[in-house]
């Protein structure tokens, strides 16, 4: 915060002093512009009463050398007039000199203002260039900027990708996890440890701390001795080191092999060192990158831009990713109400065709030939039957005993279970008419949680559409404000090479209007391209609403179908009923 801070106040303070520099630069060119001025003024004077006094003075001494011979009245007047002519003359002289010295000093200060204008040029100069590098180096920063955000989002879903790939693979029980992340600790304090003790080692025997850092042979250091003069305090100091770093890697080394007898038990070639170095080359990278977002998102700052459109960019990209899954969720739902109303059509179909297959079954059977018998009352035709042949056992147990072989009683059976499957079809027709209500129920109530969904997504396509509108009013007002600093600075750029007399290197007015106009096409140009491409996501979005109408309005038709089919049947199965009980009625 301290550097934004400073960075800030050095380019108000750099501000401040260019403005200073430009108003003390105005000042001492209208200075110049007055001097010189009122120096020709000067000089157009005294060169016009030069010849004037010249011209009255001559005659008057031709006057003065020539009337001595005059007579006195005259000499007294002409006395008084060359008096006066000399007083005049005087005057004159007077009134030349205080303009000469005028002259002078307007001469002397005419100086000491180029003088100080060569001064603000050279100071102003630098801080031109300086000034034309910064803007240099801005625009590499937001270059930069663009390019780390990139790499950041790719970085970032590589993580994402490899987390999953991690937890995917990752099939070993909680506790094995546990204990590898136990041993994993294990090895890399055991690690640190040893690589502690081989630099005091190489340090002792003769090394430099700072050289032996990236050693890798720290075990074997001390073969490289020199002899050095050592007291017995120093020698078993070193010597516990040494046993000491002895023991630790021994320790390394049993933990190494535990770790890899528990990784061959858990099932996996997982590498913990390998896996701990890219895991920590990846967090050196993240926060390298994050260091250098904020200082790009300090350098905007300090060049006064907003960063507000860039957060809400992120926030829409956001909301449209989220947006993107929910559509995906709709059409899987969609997809699964198209498979249930198949299911519903083929079961209507295999309906319709048990139903024909019924009535086709009714037509090839043989006719039933119902004669016309009289019996008493309260009496059936099998009582009857069986009166005269003298049976008393009921009809469960002669049809057991295979006793019923005549006409009438199998007549009779063969209509019981004409009649009584009818009932089971009946069953089975209002079993499935109850389970396609059911489902109709669930379509009309999936069709509301669509509709719902719908005027949700509605509502987020206006927040957007609205928010969108703002980014792109925001965007234009930063295009506005690049639009008219690099304005600014062309016309600054401009007047500083007026004032050095090095007009050839700035733009002409052709140049500078041809810039205007390419600016303004750019302009319009992204206006159209922003129009087209709204009215395009309102196409699609339009498109999209048209289609789940044309889908409500087919799912409307197929459920007002379903009824009609099921009425049909209905009607079919009471008129199969009716026929059955008649044809009963009439045989009993």
């Amino acid at each position: 915060m301290s550097k934004r801070g400073a960075g800030g106040r050095g380019k108000g303070e750099r501000l401040d002093t260019m403005a200073t520099l430009q108003a003390a630069n105005e000042e001492l060119r209208a200075k110049l512009t007055e001097i010189q001025i009122e120096l020709q003024q000067e000089k157009n004077k005294v060169r016009t009463t030069k010849p004037r006094v010249s011209q009255k003075v001559d005659p008057v001494y031709l006057d003065v050398f020539s009337g001595r011979n005059v007579s006195s009245s005259s000499d007294s007047q002409e006395d008084r007039d060359t008096r006066r002519f000399q007083l005049k003359i005087a005057e004159l002289s007077a009134v030349v000199r205080k303009l000469e010295d005028r002259n002078a000093l307007l001469s002397e200060e005419r100086n000491e203002l180029l003088k100080r204008l060569r001064e603000a040029e050279s100071q102003f100069l630098p801080l031109l260039d300086k000034n034309k590098r910064l803007s240099r180096k801005n625009e590499e920063l937001a270059l930069a900027l663009r390019r780390l955000d990139n790499k950041l989002r790719f970085v970032t879903q590589e993580n994402l990708e490899m987390v999953t790939m991690v937890t995917s693979d990752s099939n070993t029980p909680y506790s094995d996890e546990r204990e590898m992340e136990f041993l994993r600790l294990q090895v890399l304090e055991q690690q640190h440890i040893i690589d502690d003790l081989s630099k005091v080692i190489e340090t002792f025997y003769g090394y430099d701390e700072e050289a032996s850092v990236d050693s890798d042979g720290s075990s074997l250091s001390f073969h490289t001795d020199r002899t050095p003069d050592t007291e017995p305090d120093e020698l078993c100091v070193h010597e516990e080191a040494e046993l000491r770093y002895r023991q630790l890697t021994q320790e390394y080394q049993a933990l190494q092999r535990a770790y890899a007898l528990l990784a061959e038990t858990s099932g996996g070639n997982y590498d913990a060192e390998k896996e701990i170095k890219t895991r920590e080359q990846l967090l050196s990278e993240i926060s390298r990158y994050q260091s250098r977002v904020s200082d790009l998102e300090s350098a905007l700052k300090q060049q006064g831009l907003d960063l507000k459109w860039v957060e809400e960019k992120q926030a829409l990209y956001r909301r449209n990713q989220e947006l993107v899954a929910k559509v995906r969720q709709m059409e899987g739902e969609e997809l699964r109400l198209k498979n249930d109303i198949q299911d519903a059509k083929d079961q209507n179909e295999l309906l319709e065709f048990r139903i024909l297959e019924l009535e086709e079954r009714e037509r090839r059977s043989p006719a039933i030939n119902f004669q016309q018998l009289h019996f008493p009352e309260g009496l059936s035709p099998l009582q009857v039957y069986c009166e005269a042949e003298g049976v008393t056992v009921s009809t469960s147990v002669m049809h057991n005993q295979y006793l019923l072989y005549d006409q009438p009683v199998s007549v009779y059976l063969s209509a019981h279970l004409s009649l009584f499957t009818p009932f089971q079809w009946l069953e089975s027709i209002e079993v499935t008419k109850s389970a396609l209500q059911q489902k109709m129920l669930d379509i009309e109530s999936e069709k509301e949680l669509f509709s719902k969904q719908k005027g949700y997504l509605d509502e987020e396509l206006d927040y957007r559409k609205q928010s969108m509108d703002q980014a792109h009013k925001r965007i234009l007002e930063l295009e506005a404000m690049l639009f008219e600093a690099l304005q600014q600075e062309e016309e600054s750029r401009i007047e500083g090479l007026k004032m050095e007399g090095r007009l050839s290197e700035s733009l002409t007015e052709g140049e500078r209007e041809e810039l205007r106009r390419a600016m303004d096409q750019w302009k319009r140009t992204v206006m159209c391209e922003l129009r087209e491409r709204d009215a395009q996501i309102l196409r699609e979005r339009m498109e999209l609403l048209q289609l789940t109408q044309q889908r409500n309005k087919e799912l409307e038709e197929f459920i007002e179908a379903q009824k009609r089919q099921i009425k049909e049947l209905e009607e079919k199965f009471l008129f199969l009923f009716l026929f059955f009980s008649l044809a009963f009625i009439l045989w009993s």
